[in-house]
């Protein structure tokens, strides 16, 4: 959907959803997952705020185990699978919305999305575990 007064361009979350999680964690996750073949990863930039949002199925089930939970909170990891996802415009952005810049990281060049659930998984290996006492 394109918004006629931005140009912003969106797609609600449904079969597609989305995680993001900021850069340098991203970037761990990405070369984990090329390693493993999973490929391509549609990624989106936001710049600004240091994030990235994997475009993935809606397969993510609600996590259940509050360490896990707790785990992805601290990491900044947010998974998307309602409401609307910001995708990059073509062109330039009008002023009022310069701060919510995206880019392709890399490009949705086919139909494919990796699993959201690996993805959710593949972030949590990378993402400090809490000392017990």
């Amino acid at each position: 959907m394109i918004d006629p007064a931005t140009g912003r361009i969106t797609m609600r979350a449904g079969l597609v959803g989305a995680v993001m999680m900021p850069t340098a964690l991203a970037q761990q996750v990405k070369t984990s997952l090329d390693v493993r073949g999973v490929a391509p990863l549609p990624i989106i930039g936001h710049p600004r705020a240091d994030m990235w949002m994997f475009l993935v199925r809606a397969d993510i089930r609600p996590i259940g185990d509050p360490e896990e939970v707790a785990r992805l909170w601290k990491g900044r990891v947010v998974v998307i699978r309602e409401g609307d996802i910001a995708l990059p415009t073509p062109t330039p952005t009008p002023a009022p919305d310069a701060a919510m810049v995206r880019t392709w990281i890399s490009p949705a060049i086919s139909a494919f999305r990796p699993s959201g659930a690996v993805v959710v998984e593949c972030a949590l290996s990378f993402l400090p575990r809490r000392h017990t006492r």
